[in-house]
């Protein structure tokens, strides 16, 4: 508890002003990642000193990036969605039958992600908000729903291979000019990221500007932080719930699009258990469960910190599955420990403004 306290008044003299929950989890987060990734470069190097190992943090965990995002602002306004992963097998399976077997074009593959993901936004905030059931339940059904529904589209696995459109926009890159590592003959190799990559980069950066500076955003964390203490200063509680449910389904959708764009396949067992992934990459990067705090920066540095810890586990030799979950638990508990003593520390002091 002083030790958090030491860290915002260090913060507090040298901004003149207090740091808020949201900036020092944040802060906490990057840090984190910050220091595990360069005590991997110091104790391993290896492939933690290539500069593609970090971007391709992003290329094969775009995906992951976007529906942490979705999940975020779900969390922000005081919601769960669970069906995030379930949507995302359901979305590559029925748009890579498209592509593959119905002769489909990637337009309309695209349109479907969007459709699915957003009929299950609609449908999953209209319960949760409009007829106050509870989200984890809802969203509980709509993840078995899904996951049903998508041996029924398709049970046995599909690869793309016959169009052409789609493989050659699955195999596009963007080179970063001037950064990349040299091969052992002198050969500059260039660092690059795929699209799917630039589209989760798009997703953060249009996520925060919408969370810092629009009404909706700051309305998602009203509610989030006292639903009726926003209700009182004019905020359409039910409305701004449903427009959270509606936004993660349409990343959802975005996310299912890009998990096809970076495997080329369908299969029931895609993202399982991405929801979790999303839930604790958000935990992680700073969004308390309890609504209210959060920011979809530190989801992004969430979602890295856990695929570096991750990379870490395996390089130091252990890998098998279940010691990256061994090390994913206790990094969440760190995690929703730190939120405790933060929430704790808060309330604290509103007891001592009151009294």
């Amino acid at each position: 508890m002083n030790f958090l306290n030491k860290i915002k008044s260090f913060f507090a003299k040298k901004f003149k002003q207090p740091i808020s929950n949201t900036a020092l989890l944040l802060t906490i987060t990057i840090c984190t990642f910050v220091a595990m990734y360069v005590f991997a470069m110091i104790v391993w190097g290896g492939g933690f000193l290539n500069i593609q190992q970090f971007f391709n943090i992003f290329n094969n965990n775009a995906y992951l990036i976007i529906i942490s995002c979705g999940l975020t602002l779900v969390m922000i306004s005081g919601g769960i969605d669970i069906s995030v992963g379930g949507q995302i097998a359901l979305i590559t399976m029925t748009t890579v039958c498209m592509l593959e077997n119905k002769g489909g074009s990637v337009f309309g593959a695209l349109v479907v992600a969007l459709a699915i993901g957003l009929a299950f936004g609609v449908i999953q905030g209209f319960f949760v908000s409009y007829l106050k059931i509870q989200p984890f339940i809802v969203t509980l059904a709509g993840m078995f729903f899904a996951k049903g529904m998508t041996t029924i589209v398709s049970v046995n696995p599909v690869t793309v291979k016959a169009n052409e459109t789609f493989l050659k926009l699955k195999d596009a890159y963007i080179n970063l000019p001037g950064i990349g590592s040299y091969a052992r003959n002198g050969t500059f190799i260039p660092a690059y990221l795929e699209i799917g990559a630039i589209v989760a980069i798009v997703v953060v950066i249009l996520m925060w500007a919408m969370l810092k500076w629009t009404r909706m955003g700051r309305n998602f964390y009203a509610i989030g932080g006292n639903s009726e203490s926003a209700l009182m200063l004019g905020i359409n509680v039910q409305r701004t719930r449903f427009n959270a449910y509606v936004i993660c389904g349409l990343l959802a959708g975005i996310a299912g699009f890009v998990y096809l764009l970076h495997t080329g396949a369908g299969n029931a067992s895609n993202a399982d258990g991405a929801e979790m992934e999303a839930i604790a990459s958000s935990i992680i990067g700073g969004t308390l469960l309890t609504g209210g705090v959060g920011n979809v920066i530190g989801t992004l540095f969430g979602v890295m910190s856990l695929k570096t810890i991750n990379t870490i586990v395996i390089a130091s030799g252990l890998t098998q599955p279940w010691w990256q979950k061994i090390t994913t638990g206790l990094m969440l508990c760190f995690f929703i420990l730190l939120q405790s003593v933060i929430l704790s520390a808060r309330k604290k002091k509103l007891g001592n403004m009151a009294s």
